[in-house]
């Protein structure tokens, strides 16, 4: 029987180790390890209170991470993405509310591509919703030169790193506590904040990289540049340093996620040398 489970603080640990283990170059792209280490800036009890599992006799098969009102983030196992039992007890948990999963009303959840879930939910109405386009860079070759001065962020750099984060997304409220926080976090052991100069010594985009593991995808997230310096190539410049962190850790390829309507970061992302991946979409419901 498929059990849902809140694994609590004490139960993240399992639940990364799972995320990390399914990471794959020849799977779809889905919830990685990076993605509960970044949601970890709120703290280990918010991140934990976020965080849903659905196991078999002792084995986690699913791990969702509530990424803001009504969004459940979800990444399965991948030989149990077509496992029927398990399909219909997540459409189940993610429809009833009283399941705790997804409240009443508009929902949305973002499920690995192919999943049997995608066609239940289907079947129970769940529209698709507007395309996300991934891409990705192989990280068999080195990296070129990102042509710039790149410092990876550590405690004493982190107002700078939040200050860049600020200036790059409108509506952030990422603090240097905020950092502290998510480095504190078991997912961080294998991630890296870093921090673009330009000539005048001004920090001018930033990126965090998370690692699954040897021989795994890592992922970006987030990357962002200073409103006051855009159009100068520091995007392309902070994607490329990136990549070449990511296979500085080990990681087979580098994973990034936009929406497809942002031009922009799809052609600056291609610029840094990523190819874009099939489009992917949400599932969302209005009622």
């Amino acid at each position: 029987m498929v059990v849902l489970g809140k694994p609590g603080a004490d139960g993240l640990d399992e639940a990364v180790a799972a995320l990390r283990e399914w990471q794959d170059d020849r799977a779809p792209v889905q919830l990685h390890p990076g993605d509960l280490g970044w949601f970890r800036r709120f703290g280990a009890a918010a991140t934990a209170a976020a965080v849903r599992t659905w196991s078999r006799d002792g084995r986690i098969l699913a791990v969702g991470l509530l990424d803001g009102p009504g969004l459940l983030r979800l990444a399965i196992a991948p030989d149990a993405r077509q496992d029927g039992e398990l399909a219909r007890r997540l459409a189940q948990d993610v429809t009833t509310p009283e399941r705790g999963v997804l409240p009443a009303g508009k929902a949305r959840v973002d499920a690995p591509a192919g999943a049997l879930l995608h066609t239940l939910l289907a079947e129970d109405g769940w529209r698709t919703d507007d395309p996300w386009t991934p891409l990705c860079r192989d990280l068999t070759e080195p990296v070129e030169d990102p042509g710039v001065r790149i410092e990876v962020a550590g405690p004493q750099q982190a107002a700078v790193r939040a200050a860049v984060q600020r200036a790059a997304f409108d509506g952030s409220t990422f603090t240097d506590g905020n950092w502290h926080a998510m480095a504190a976090g078991a997912p961080y052991t294998d991630a890296r904040c870093l921090i673009a100069y330009d000539e005048r010594g001004d920090a001018v985009a930033a990126v965090t990289v998370w690692s699954a593991g040897p021989g795994k995808p890592g992922l970006l997230e987030p990357m962002g540049v200073h409103r006051e310096h855009r159009g100068q190539g520091h995007g392309k410049a902070i994607s490329a340093a990136a990549a070449a962190t990511l296979r500085q850790l080990g990681s087979s390829s580098a994973l990034v996620c936009t929406p497809g309507s942002n031009t922009g970061a799809v052609a600056t992302y291609m610029s840094a040398g990523f190819r874009r991946l099939p489009e992917v979409r949400d599932r969302y419901r209005d009622r």
